[in-house]
């Protein structure tokens, strides 16, 4: 039952990445909106399940990486929205 659970978390993890990938590529949405940042994070943090679950440490690393980054530009995002609404 475990590894189902896992295996489904790995799943969404996918289709939530390559749901970013495509409304990014059909320009349904742009690379510095919140949903393509928060479809990366969660995407990526699934991915990053499955792949420690099953002791696959490059794509731990990658994929921790691609969280680390959406991270990143999601808190940029947000510091810059703030500083707007200030001005």
């Amino acid at each position: 039952m475990f590894q189902m659970i896992i295996s489904g978390i790995g799943w969404f993890g996918v289709v939530l990445c390559t749901l970013g990938y495509l409304l990014l590529s059909t320009k349904v949405i742009t690379s510095d909106s919140r949903i393509f940042q928060l479809l990366n994070i969660v995407g990526g943090s699934c991915l990053v399940t499955i792949a420690f679950e099953n002791s696959d440490w490059p794509n731990v690393m990658a994929n921790l990486l691609w969280v680390f980054i959406g991270v990143y530009a999601f808190g940029r995002q947000l510091r810059t929205q703030s500083a707007v609404r200030k001005d």
